[in-house]
């Protein structure tokens, strides 16, 4: 059977105190594994504000009904209202999560403070950042990470690098190229080993290969507006060729309104032949493959604002 990854991101407070229950209840419905990524530290939302002047910022606003699925009081945070401790009131949330048999890793410390600075910071900023949502792992769960994945698919080679010390054996922080209607641009895109200041990582990276539900939701694909009604149906005739897959999920958006779309795809993935797993259930498949080494690469993909870490060409296998 081929697999399709389930690899969800916990964003904010509300996402993990409402978005992830929904999600571990809608998953255990149908027998699906998924891998939850916590950010562990505040919640900063409110400083997306700043976003205001990134190209493509406000198209995404308007398309993706950022209040209606945030709330208005996750988007004060730290700025009109105090930046809540997510991993230190959340705790139980997420053990709830573990409890339930999922999978459980690191997105981040502060998701807004990682997206936006990452890239321009220097080893000693991502090593303590790093080393926070790490201890605060631990501090959780009692035992420390086996997965990653990079909030915002941001990264630099610090952070690459850091994840080979704390031993992570695979993590999903990237993207494979998309067409404009959310196509893999090659299909030999997937598991692959990256290279870093000339070295090959140990670390295997499961990349993201197919378009998240707000990277599409209000476009125009073909010809057709994109919208709840039909967007289920256009990312299932993604994946109508069977191959495997990684799919990004949010709390904030299918742990909640977004939630009846969500679980049209379980019951389409489930009726193409699909087994739901877990990161660490891909990772077993793949590890012992020779599998291609890429050098780092940052691009943009059609539906969402500015560059990401991204899947470059084969170059060594």
């Amino acid at each position: 059977m081929p697999l399709l990854t389930l690899k969800i991101d916990a964003d904010t407070y509300r996402g993990t105190r409402e978005g992830v229950p929904n999600l571990v209840r809608l998953l255990s419905k149908y027998r699906a594994r998924a891998t939850f990524l916590f950010s562990l530290g505040h919640d900063h939302t409110g400083w997306a504000l700043k976003q205001v002047f990134r190209p493509g910022f406000f198209q995404k606003v308007s398309r993706t009904s950022v209040v209606e699925h945030y709330g208005l009081k996750t988007l004060m945070y730290g700025v009109l209202l105090p930046a809540p401790d997510i991993g230190k009131t959340c705790a139980t949330y997420m053990q709830a999560v573990r409890d339930a048999g999922f999978e459980c890793g690191i997105h981040t410390w502060d998701h807004r403070l990682w997206q936006d600075h990452v890239r321009q910071r220097g080893s000693e900023w991502t090593q303590q950042q790093m080393q926070r949502a790490h201890d605060r792992f631990v501090q959780v769960f009692g035992t420390p990470p086996k997965t990653h994945g990079a909030a915002g698919w941001q990264m630099n080679p610090h952070a690459f690098e850091q994840l080979e010390k704390f031993g992570i054996a695979y993590s999903s922080d990237g993207r494979t190229m998309l067409a404009d209607n959310g196509a893999l641009t090659d299909s030999a895109a997937g598991p692959h080993r990256l290279q870093v200041n000339g070295e090959t990582l140990a670390c295997i990276q499961l990349p993201t290969t197919l378009p998240t539900l707000d990277e599409l939701l209000g476009r125009s694909v073909d010809g057709v507006e994109l919208t709840p009604t039909n967007i289920a149906a256009h990312i299932l005739a993604l994946t109508a060729t069977p191959r495997d897959h990684v799919f990004t999920l949010h709390a904030e958006l299918e742990g909640q309104k977004l939630a009846p779309i969500f679980e049209q795809l379980l019951q389409g993935w489930q009726a193409q032949g699909y087994d739901l797993v877990a990161m660490e259930d891909y990772y077993r498949q793949v590890k012992d493959r020779q599998l291609p080494s890429v050098p780092l690469k940052w691009a943009e993909l059609p539906g969402r604002s500015g560059e990401m870490i991204m899947q470059a060409q084969t170059i060594a296998a």
